[in-house]
């Protein structure tokens, strides 16, 4: 009787937490919607081939010197949209959503280190028929930038960090709930199926200086294109990788100008780590910002747009 009882029990807490878990759950958002929202023109859809269909916006006079700008993590295309504004009537501005991000979608290989997104890049500049670009990478955009630059200089005039991965282990830095959650191993498969908006409200704040930034139509974007079919999963699987880093021989041996632009109110990857960039990319030029967190093109735009577009003018002098 006794048993009979506590397989009851047993029954009836399983039966509770499948009924939280659907209660609870978040599904994915409607491809069809999130194409009509985040991707209407000048957006268009790019067939890389081996099943990879890319989000981009490519925007400027086609002549023009080309800007080719990369997000960071579980961002978008759209994170780079003030600096589009500000540049594009001197610049062809070419962005992207990388695989696993945005409406891009997951990727069809399942691979998400920054080198296969290097590749992406690098497929991306074939098909679009440009032969040097300026490459410019936000944090984890920033790694998939200079792998690029390692492995294909000769198409590059110059590379540009934005508060960018590359120091190993800088210490110091705050990875925000979302993120913390997604490196917990029993959370992270939870949160493959319960991503409450909260989850993104209490953290996206955190990559600002001034938190107000992070507003509600921002929350939304980064709720919304998370859940976009295949990217919960991809950022899981992305997570589960090693931190990406550089050494300081692979630095060393970047031949090339170098501009390097920081908050320095940066929580998630320390000025420090812009100090020690600096120090081993010979030449590089440092630019940091009082005050700014994670993403100055966006808290920032107008003096790092003119920081910008002052280095790329000076290549040509």
């Amino acid at each position: 009787m006794r048993w009979r009882v506590l397989g009851y029990i047993v029954l009836g807490v399983a039966a509770a937490a499948l009924l939280a878990f659907l209660y609870f759950r978040t599904p994915d958002t409607d491809p069809a919607a999130m194409r009509a929202k985040y991707g209407a023109p000048p957006s268009r859809f790019v067939d890389l081939g081996g099943g990879l269909t890319v989000h981009v916006r490519d925007t400027g006079p086609r002549d023009a010197p080309v800007l080719m700008l990369i997000h960071g993590s579980n961002a978008s295309l759209h994170t780079w949209q003030p600096w589009a504004d500000r540049l594009d009537r001197r610049y062809r501005v070419i962005r992207m959503d990388l695989p696993g991000h945005g409406l891009t979608g997951p990727s069809p290989t399942g691979e998400y280190r920054a080198t296969a997104f290097a590749d992406v890049v690098e497929r991306l500049r074939v098909k679009f028929g440009v032969d040097h670009i300026v490459l410019v990478g936000n944090s984890m955009g920033g790694g998939v930038a200079w792998h690029y630059a390692l492995a294909h200089p000769d198409h590059l005039r110059a590379l540009v960090l934005v508060d960018s991965v590359g120091q190993p282990d800088p210490g110091g830095a705050t990875a925000p709930l979302a993120f913390r959650i997604a490196r917990t191993p029993v959370l992270r498969n939870i949160a493959g199926a319960i991503t409450p908006r909260s989850l993104i409200a209490e953290s996206l704040p955190g990559a600002f200086g001034d938190p107000r930034y992070a507003d509600a139509a921002m929350v939304d974007r980064y709720w919304e294109l998370l859940r976009y079919p295949g990217n919960r999963q991809a950022t899981l699987d992305r997570f589960a990788l090693p931190p990406d880093s550089g050494t300081p021989q692979q630095f060393a041996s970047l031949k090339l100008p170098v501009l390097i632009l920081w908050g320095e109110r940066d929580r998630l990857i320390p000025l420090s780590s812009a100090k020690w960039l600096q120090t081993h990319i010979p030449g590089s030029v440092l630019i940091t910002y009082p005050g700014v967190g994670h993403v100055p093109m966006e808290e920032h735009a107008d003096q790092s747009a003119r920081d910008l577009d002052r280095f790329v003018q000076g290549l040509a002098r």
